[in-house]
């Protein structure tokens, strides 16, 4: 049986990757420092799994990092441990810079470490559309410079380059992966998608930035899933891999499909209502991936429509109302991010 390390498995996608690599009979060991977007209800469904291991660790402790590599000796890392909201990176950029950077680093010595005498080990560093910055017209490719907006996206930028240069370097066996802007079951609700639906179970207004004319490209979490799975059993060592649906929605449009799902499913309070708020500093009009690289050469493509991923989303949150109970209401409700 094959062994999977997942860093940051508490987390939305960490979690829902886990998922699939159980179901997929993997034995996967959890690695997570459990932070404020860290939840145990993530993981509730396979906790009890015989071949399922939580680990508290922080990537800055190198020496529990070398520890559990060299007791568990995965075949694969994914790299999922980091700080993710731009709104918390304009507040406080340090804890992106220690997160994502130094803990890519830590985490780079130590597979550095583990896997020069150990054949097709392989590292998995999953990153962001983001750090390609602003993209106007045309979708980005995996060769494109990288122009990143926020604290975030540079932190992500940075811990991308540390890799690549490690790949280069000490010809260790990575890969990179540059998703779109997910969404799905188990996502923190400081981002857009869940925000809007705790709002809605909550009568609560709607808030968008600005005018809502930033576009996005969205996937659901299962297919980038299935992709970084994909990327695993057939990707090449050295390779940056671009996972995106190639399909873009602005803010306000993602709204307007939240609430026709919504409607069809509970009756909206008098408060649930759009309003428009200041935007944020740096706020980048348009992200779009161009994923032909990993749909050519990897024979993947996404599975799961807008539509059919918003309802299976809302249905989440609907019958798994707990989940919110796990979380600071402050996180969830509070503002954060600078104004104009």
């Amino acid at each position: 049986m094959q062994k999977i390390l997942v860093t940051g498995g508490l987390g939305f996608i960490g979690s829902n990757l886990i998922e699939i690599l159980l179901q997929q009979k993997f034995y996967v060991i959890n690695i997570d420092k459990v932070s404020y977007s860290s939840n145990f209800y993530n993981t509730k469904k396979y906790s009890k799994n015989k071949n399922y291991k939580f680990i508290k660790c922080d990537l800055k402790n190198i020496k529990k990092l070398n520890k559990i590599l060299n007791k568990f000796k995965p075949n694969c890392i994914f790299n999922l441990a980091a700080e993710t909201h731009v709104d918390r990176s304009i507040d406080s950029p340090k804890n992106f810079i220690d997160s994502n950077i130094v803990g890519t680093f830590n985490l780079l010595e130590a597979f550095k470490k583990y896997s020069k005498n150990l054949k097709k080990k392989k590292l998995i560093h999953i990153s962001t559309d983001e750090v390609y910055g602003d993209v106007l017209s045309g979708r980005s490719k995996e060769m494109d410079a990288y122009k990143p907006s926020s604290p975030y996206a540079a932190s992500k930028a940075a811990s991308d380059h540390l890799v690549y240069s490690y790949i280069r370097t000490y010809k260790i066996p990575a890969m990179v992966t540059n998703c779109s802007n997910n969404y799905g079951p188990r996502q923190h609700p400081e981002k857009l998608i869940p925000k809007l639906i705790y709002n809605i179970l909550n009568n609560k207004s709607l808030p968008i930035y600005g005018k809502g004319k930033n576009s996005r490209e969205w996937i659901y979490v299962k297919d980038h899933c299935d992709a970084l799975i994909k990327i695993f059993k057939k990707g090449k060592v050295g390779e940056f891999y671009n996972i995106g649906s190639n399909y873009n929605l602005n803010n306000l449009q993602v709204v307007k499909v939240m609430l026709s799902v919504a409607k069809k499913k509970i009756r909206l309070g008098k408060n649930t209502k759009i309003i428009f708020i200041k935007d944020r500093p740096g706020h980048d009009k348009r992200y779009a991936l161009n994923s032909l690289k990993l749909i050519k050469k990897l024979n993947w493509k996404p599975k799961t429509s807008f539509l059919v991923g918003m309802n299976q989303t809302f249905d989440w949150y609907l019958n798994n109302k707990k989940y919110f109970k796990f979380l600071n209401i402050k996180d969830i409700t509070k503002r954060l991010g600078r104004t104009l």
